[in-house]
């Protein structure tokens, strides 16, 4: 019997620390990394980094804030990045890209939620004055905090645009035969990947960072996710700053906080 005991102890003692991932390194602990970012507060204490684009806001005929994708960071603002300067002038276009939650020089968030995600937007728009109303945009997987701010803080968006997205196929409001065709078409691990953090969410770690399954094929850079056009963008291997004390603890939070079930 106490053999029988022992072993289911140490099965569960197993399970709990496979399922769940080593504690960050916070940016600026005595043994973490350097802040080298314009950061705020926000209200629970955390810190939030930033990075200003374009013309100044007091002056901004549009002020956008744009959320990041997986393996990226406030650097990877594409909208800023890609456009001409004199057009960003000319449009009078402010624009502010952070690191969400986790990622880059902004804390991670253990209790993240798309709500929390919401409100970090709208407490970052706050702090940096930019008006009753804003625009977002978002890129791949950050789309999730669009969903969230267009369900939480509606009344402050000017308006909301996602980029490549990566979606919840349950999100409420998605014409149901769109969403199984489109579900459909991704590849069968992106399919598994998606029920383990929608139905049984609480594996999500443990999913994406086992050998025995293919999980999900973005964390990996699988090449079958992408077209011609976008192997040549990434074959010139873009700089980009990522805390990498975080990421692996943070892409599986955005896969769990955006497929799972609490969003719905």
């Amino acid at each position: 019997m106490f053999v029988v005991v022992l072993l289911i102890g140490l099965l569960l003692a197993w399970a709990y620390r496979v399922t769940r991932p080593l504690p960050p390194n916070i940016c600026g602990s005595p043994c973490g990394p350097p802040i080298t970012a314009s950061r705020i507060k926000l209200r629970d204490g955390r810190h939030l980094a930033y990075k200003e684009h374009g013309v100044p806001a007091e002056v901004a005929k549009y002020k956008i804030i744009y959320v990041h994708g997986l393996f990226t960071c406030r650097h990877s603002a594409v909208i800023a990045k890609n456009l001409p300067q004199e057009l960003v002038e000319e449009l009078g276009l402010y624009i502010v890209s952070y690191d969400r939650p986790g990622y880059g020089e902004s804390d991670p968030d253990p209790k993240q939620t798309v709500k929390s995600l919401a409100l970090d937007v709208e407490e970052l728009a706050d702090q940096l004055g930019l008006g009753s109303k804003f625009y977002v945009i978002a890129y791949s997987i950050g789309c999730h905090v669009v969903w969230g701010c267009l369900r939480y803080i509606p009344y402050r968006l000017s308006g909301a645009a996602l980029l490549a997205p990566i979606i919840n196929y349950w999100w409420r409001g998605l014409p149901s035969n769109l969403s199984t065709e489109a579900y459909y078409k991704q590849l069968p691990q992106d399919q598994w990947t998606h029920r383990v953090s929608h139905y049984i969410p609480w594996l999500t770690y443990w999913w994406n960072t086992q050998k025995w399954f293919p999980a999900l094929s973005a964390v990996p850079g699988n090449p079958n996710i992408f077209s011609r056009q976008d192997l040549e963008i990434t074959s010139k291997k873009v700089g980009k700053q990522i805390n990498k004390i975080y990421i692996t603890k943070s892409i599986n939070r955005d896969i769990f906080v955006g497929l799972s079930k609490k969003i719905l």
